[in-house]
């Protein structure tokens, strides 16, 4: 095994730890049935995503994985599950157009598009689980709109790209050591992009 598949090997190990622990212990979360937002739970999922799409994708199925272990409900687990999908649209993107991390139209789109598909992923595995509970007639429609829309749909959407910018933010200082540098042109004098 060469030197570069072992350090990516030891990074996606890496991610997948720190995204498994940030949403069991972080003390930033929110729980509003059946959504919840724990700031900075996707930022492992998404500098993956910045790497390669091998190592995104191990890391999301690894995530998954620890939910399940962890004895998280099956709607959180799915909801993990979910991820793969986003993480793979976006990670095959980042590696056909690997210069649209360092544009900044181009990364704000990316952002916004990447965190509507995490919102519509998150908001069809929920749809069955809310449907499937014993709630009156007439508030199903009315409830759908504000529980499953309005906070799994528009909540993962802001949450996804609160927790995208602050990857981005994350991955400028380690992106050399990782093997895909910035060019310096983006990077502002403050060290942002």
């Amino acid at each position: 095994m060469n030197s570069q598949k072992l350090k990516l090997m030891v990074i996606a190990a890496m991610l997948s730890a720190i995204s498994i622990i940030i949403p069991m212990f972080s003390p930033f979360k929110i729980l509003l049935e059946p959504a919840s937002f724990t700031l900075a739970s996707h930022v492992a999922i998404f500098v993956a995503m910045f790497i390669s799409p091998a190592v995104a994708l191990a890391v999301a199925a690894v995530t998954t994985l620890g939910f399940l272990l962890g004895g998280f409900p099956i709607v959180v687990v799915l909801r993990a599950a979910s991820h793969l999908i986003f993480v793979a649209i976006g990670a095959y993107v980042l590696h056909k157009k690997p210069n649209l991390l360092d544009q900044k139209l181009g990364l704000v789109t990316f952002a916004f598009v990447i965190s509507v598909i995490h919102g519509l992923t998150e908001v069809f595995v929920v749809m069955p689980f809310y449907f499937g509970s014993n709630m009156p007639e007439g508030y199903y429609a009315r409830s759908f709109l504000i529980t499953v829309i309005g906070l799994v749909g528009i909540g993962t959407l802001i949450h996804s790209l609160i927790d995208f910018a602050i990857a981005r933010a994350v991955w400028i200082p380690i992106s050399k050591s990782v093997g895909r540098n910035i060019p310096k042109s983006t990077v502002s004098h403050k060290g942002t992009a």
